[in-house]
């Protein structure tokens, strides 16, 4: 095979137009499995199809392309950076989009690699040309151009490149470039940021951080919206929430939902400021982030009884992920009749409305819910319990019905509180109780989508694998729901055709 590669590249050198010979040769390194591809190509140059990318051909720029992206990822990065490096440099400034990110692809495959990473930090040109397509209007270029200097924040040598060197001027006039690309920088800085805590100080050190942060209280609002964005971001890691609880950036946010309520324009970055607290309190903890700034928990009350939509659905969804922990849900528990108003909007939402915001509500309402095994304590069940008989007179029926209404994610929906509440024993309880319930989620009929069908295979193995389903529920339904995890959840019952003798 290899003879024949070789042959291939010969026949596509000798000819003017060689559309043909570049699909039989895309054709030939496809059929070859990309282990046995390195022995194939190895020893072979290819600098023949890199010279026919210099084409206003389209269809012969996409047939290199993919022909070298073939043969590239099959060779090493020491031997990439070794011959073919001017190259690749050379993708860096093509016309053609697909070439940059062929070239940026394999730039972050050498950068990643220690040996060919040096041979790339000693290369002031490609790293200035990677750092310049950031600036590309094609967002999948940026986009690869970032990940791939990104990579670079995992040594320190890649870190001394970037921040101590001239490259740093350049990263600041591809910054100066536009709002947009100053976004991008910003993106590249907290990638590099959250590495480490080393990394992050180059980034501090850089100026990058501290000008990104006075954003947050800028004039442009969109640029407020943006920015929180890129904080929330930084504040995934331990050393970055750190860093900013230093820089008074929590109690900054506070201040800004406070003032909040005088800006008019303030619905276009309030949803970011909240998500910015929402992480917090998950990373971190939720009765402590409440606690300190009760402004946080007041918000996303407030915005639950919003006439906005948008405004109800990030409530909705904040609600949802605080009340997934135990401390979110004595959080919401101490606020008395405040939440007990802010639950029963979330039931009249779940029961009629917008589509997306029912499901959201559904979700929330379930995740509110849930208690894993070991967090089942008298005080959490009681609370559950309480919550869910809140819902309606007849929260049963309520959620039963919404899960039959001709709405396949709405079914999803109510399948995911039935489940939440299904390993809980008053749960267990209120199932067997409530008339033809059992019979209800054991009919296959119901729900025909694979979600839907996957939802209800949930909701029976988390019963079954309950330790007080068989005792409650009653031997015979156990038996059938264990029949129905066993058979699975796409089973479809045998249809018995009977004969009768003499008819057609």
């Amino acid at each position: 095979m290899a003879a024949s590669i070789e042959d291939l590249l010969e026949e596509i050198s000798g000819v003017d137009d060689p559309i043909e010979e570049l699909q039989c040769l895309k054709t030939a390194l496809l059929s070859i499995p990309l282990r046995d591809l390195r022995d194939s190509v190895s020893g072979q140059r290819f600098n023949v199809i890199f010279s026919l990318l210099h084409s206003d051909d389209k269809e012969q720029v996409e047939l290199c392309v993919g022909i070298l992206e073939r043969i590239l990822l099959a060779l090493g990065p020491v031997t990439l950076a070794q011959s073919y490096r001017a190259e690749l440099q050379g993708g860096l400034t093509h016309p053609n989009d697909t070439v940059k990110i062929l070239a940026l692809t394999q730039i972050g495959r050498m950068v990643e690699h220690p040996e060919a990473s040096t041979e790339i930090l000693n290369n002031h040109d490609i790293l200035a040309a990677t750092i310049c397509c950031i600036g590309e209007e094609k967002m999948e270029v940026a986009k690869q151009a970032i990940q791939s200097l990104s990579k670079l924040s995992h040594s320190k040598p890649g870190l001394d490149k970037l921040f101590q060197t001239d490259l740093l001027k350049v990263i600041k006039d591809v910054m100066a470039t536009s709002d947009i690309i100053r976004y991008r920088i910003y993106e590249l800085v907290v990638e590099i940021s959250s590495a480490s805590p080393i990394s992050l100080g180059y980034c501090a050190k850089s100026g990058f951080i501290a000008q990104l942060l006075g954003e947050l209280t800028g004039d442009d609002v969109l640029t407020r919206a943006t920015s929180i964005e890129m904080v929330t971001s930084l504040a995934y890691t331990q050393h970055g929430r750190k860093y900013l609880a230093q820089q008074g950036i929590m109690d900054k946010v506070s201040n800004m939902i406070k003032g909040a309520d005088t800006d008019p324009f303030s619905a276009l970055y309030i949803p970011g400021l909240v998500k910015f607290f929402v992480n917090l309190a998950i990373m971190d903890s939720p009765q402590q982030v409440c606690e300190t700034y009760p402004v946080f928990q007041n918000k996303v009350f407030e915005m639950a009884l919003d006439p906005d939509p948008a405004m109800i659905g990030v409530a909705l969804d904040t609600l949802g992920l605080l009340g997934s922990t135990v401390e979110g849900k004595q959080v919401f528990h101490k606020t008395g009749e405040r939440f007990k108003a802010v639950w029963l909007i979330m039931s009249k939402i779940a029961g009629a409305g917008a589509t997306e915001l029912r499901v959201r509500s559904l979700d929330a309402i379930s995740q509110l819910l849930t208690l894993q095994l070991e967090q089942q304590t008298e005080d959490l069940l009681a609370l559950t319990e309480s919550w869910f008989l809140l819902l309606s007179n007849l929260p049963m029926d309520m959620i039963r019905n919404i899960s039959i209404q001709p709405f396949p994610e709405l079914h999803c929906a109510a399948m995911r509180v039935f489940t939440a509440i299904s390993s809980q024993l008053w749960g267990q309880k209120l199932m067997i109780s409530t008339p033809s319930f059992m019979e209800f989620i054991l009919d296959r009929s119901a729900g025909q989508t694979k979600d839907a069908k996957d939802a209800k295979f949930d909701l029976m193995g988390s019963l079954v694998c309950s330790s007080t389903a068989a005792e409650i529920l009653g031997s015979q339904h156990y038996i059938r729901l264990k029949t129905y995890l066993r058979e699975g959840p796409y089973y479809i019952s045998p249809v018995v055709a009977v004969c009768t003798e003499g008819a057609d």
